[in-house]
């Protein structure tokens, strides 16, 4: 397991309650996962709200927001009469410091400083960059053309492929249906519009936008991405592979 102390003041809320409140969070990296959790020290949460367990929960097969490695001690959060079954726990190579689930519908809100974060810690070494350009990008499906921009802009993401962000204006939103789904990222915040390609159930969610992104990628606001892994893009009249990344994988995708 990898470490790494961090200086950021981390607060989480259950309604109005303040379940944790840290200056010294622990990073903590399980071994294969590549995504952060946070450890913390007992002195910095409201040990009131814990109760053990009485039982473990069932584990099998992956679970993104649980534990991955040997769990010590299991806990219930408990704020009035509301409880949070197995939402903590002390994870061992840790010591006494105590890990939170992050899954939806758990604990409200998390804030690293005054900015609500989404999903999982931010790892300090993971970078976002969104850079408007002038390329010419295609995007197309089943051999129809689903997008055509010379205005993109274009996301790139550590350990991910690049995405291309078009203006809503160069996508044939005629051949797309808008859908209920929505998803949040740590790093560019909630995307509240998924589309399907009209007439292709193996193309379901395939686009996606960000109303109010993250500050640190505000330029693709309103801007609609289609997975690389599931259509075909073009960049300057050259046809790109098709990635493989964990969102090639269905499960890991929205739905």
């Amino acid at each position: 397991m990898k470490t790494y102390p961090s200086e950021r003041w981390v607060r989480a809320f259950v309604g109005d309650v303040t379940l944790v409140e840290s200056r010294d969070p622990l990073l903590f990296w399980e071994d294969g996962f590549p995504v952060p959790g946070y450890a913390f020290s007992p002195a910095t949460i409201d040990m009131t709200r814990l109760s053990e367990s009485g039982a473990a929960p069932e584990r099998g097969g992956f679970d993104f927001f649980g534990p991955k490695g040997q769990v010590q001690t299991w806990f219930d959060v408990v704020v009035g009469g509301r409880v949070i079954p197995h939402a903590a726990w002390m994870l061992a190579g840790l010591g006494d410091r105590i890990v939170f689930s992050w899954r939806p519908g758990g604990i409200d809100r998390w804030q690293e400083e005054d900015i609500v974060v989404w999903a999982h810690p931010r790892d300090p070494f993971h970078r976002v960059d969104a850079l408007p350009s002038s390329r010419h990008v295609q995007v197309s499906a089943n051999d129809v053309l689903l997008a055509e921009s010379r205005h993109p802009v274009l996301l790139f993401e550590t350990g991910l492929p690049p995405r291309f962000y078009l203006p809503q204006a160069d996508v044939r939103l005629e051949l797309l249906r808008a859908t209920t789904t929505t998803s949040v990222c740590a790093y560019k915040g909630q995307a509240d519009q998924y589309w399907d390609v009209v007439d292709d159930p193996n193309l379901a969610n395939v686009a996606w936008s960000y109303t109010r992104p993250s500050a640190a990628v505000a330029e693709i606001a309103g801007l609609v991405a289609f997975y690389n892994e599931r259509v075909d893009i073009t960049v300057d009249g050259v046809a790109l592979g098709r990635p493989v990344s964990p969102f090639s994988d269905p499960a890991q995708r929205p739905s």
